[in-house]
């Protein structure tokens, strides 16, 4: 049995959203067959007293409230400082206090970080130590080819050329910190094929273990709890300043909403999720948009849903947002990237990638109740491939190989 130490950016429950999800997911599965402990922080929305469900599995957790860094931080780390704005989002004296006093005290075997922005506090491992910790990083997403996306999608439109520009320095960054970090790690664990080779990309012997997003799929299949939605309802989810997630919901009000609406006017969309952009104000104007901000639980508003939209332009890894629906049974209309890591999506989820085809997808679900009822079966049977019980496996073989 191995002693854990695990980093997360952000505390793992209630797994709401896209990163605490696959957190709560791997925290919970290496909680079953080793000890734990957990090092994490507290977003602005949440509470620095860990919830019971945390300390029921773990054996022992400290909560550091997130800190605040300012746009005029950003800019002058950007002029200053040579490590991308990731790695210095979550800079924290008082965290790095509590893993420095917990690396002196216990004696773990595991390192694991959950995402690049917690890289950073490896440098608080010594060089040389007669019990040294190894070290898994599990790459959330492969960043420098999300930056690099985002960049090249902000190139095209004269207005975004400042955040191009901002993009082009930072994907170059990341690109270095990212390599170092992959070579740093005895275990590198990305979340696709379609990450892992990029990742082999710029650390060419690099041998990532593949573990996509999951779900506990029961939890949701089981839910039966609706939110009072005008129908027909479209629904995204999603932590709305998450620059894909603005960028994909903006071109969906912008590109397909009008078309829809032309044709179903009483339809309506709602966008779920915490700290909405204040780009996304434009859309509190348009018939039938809602943005809801932070909900309790978005399996409610899933569960409401006619149709599940995945509109999104640029991005990497996997969607949990797609799994969440697939288990819930919801007919999905999804850009290809909004799909992308996933083998065969085509066979769950209807693909669109061009704003009238996308129009029409959504037009075809609603206007034809037996193809929805189809495509939701295909979405349940797909994503049992996804439930942790299934994708877990793996990884605790590998630790009890190295261990």
């Amino acid at each position: 049995m191995a002693h854990i130490l695990m980093l997360t950016p952000q505390v793992p429950y209630p797994p709401r959203q896209g990163t605490a999800l696959r957190n709560w997911g791997i925290l919970r599965g290496l909680a079953a067959h080793h000890r734990v402990s957990l090092l994490t922080f507290a977003a602005p929305d949440q509470e620095t007293t860990p919830p019971a469900p945390l300390t029921d599995i773990v054996e022992r957790v400290a909560i550091v409230p997130q800190p605040i860094r300012t746009t005029r931080d950003r800019l002058r780390d950007l002029l200053i400082r040579t490590r991308p704005d990731l790695a210095l989002r979550l800079e924290s004296a008082a965290f790095r206090q509590q893993m420095r006093a917990w690396l002196d005290t216990y004696a773990f075997d595991w390192i694991f970080v959950e995402g690049l922005e917690m890289a950073p506090y490896l440098d608080l491992l010594p060089p040389t130590s007669a019990h040294l910790p190894s070290v898994a990083f599990d790459a959330h997403n492969c960043e420098y080819l999300l930056q690099k996306r985002a960049g090249a999608a902000d190139l095209i439109r004269p207005r975004r050329w400042p955040a191009a520009f901002y993009s082009a320095i930072q994907w170059r960054r990341l690109r270095r910190f990212e390599a170092a970090v992959c070579r740093r790690a005895d275990l590198v664990i990305a979340v696709s094929e379609a990450d892992a080779r990029a990742l082999q990309g710029i650390v060419p012997q690099l041998e990532p273990l593949i573990i996509p997003n999951g779900i506990t799929v029961a939890e949701y299949a089981s839910f039966t709890e609706k939110a009072d939605l005008q129908q027909p309802a479209f629904v995204f989810t999603g932590t709305m300043d998450f620059r894909p997630n603005v960028d994909g919901i903006l071109w969906f009000a912008k590109e397909v909403w009008p078309d829809i609406l032309s044709r179903v006017p009483f339809a309506h969309c709602y966008v779920v999720g915490r700290n909405p952009h204040p780009r996304l104000d434009v859309l509190r104007q348009m018939p039938g948009m809602v943005i809801t901000g932070a909900v309790p639980d978005t399996r409610p508003y899933i569960n409401a849903a006619t149709v599940y939209i995945v509109p999104l332009l640029v991005g990497g890894g996997t969607r949990l947002k797609l799994l969440e629906a697939a288990a819930m049974g919801k007919a999905i209309v999804s850009t290809s990237l909004g799909a992308e890591g996933f083998p065969n999506p085509e066979t769950a989820v209807h693909l669109a990638d061009y704003a009238v085809v996308f129009t029409d997808a959504c037009l075809y679900f609603i206007e034809n109740p037996a193809a929805r009822a189809d495509y939701e079966s295909r979405a349940r049977t797909y994503v049992r491939a996804y439930d942790w019980d299934v994708l877990l496996p793996p990884l605790l073989a590998h630790l009890e190989a190295a261990t």
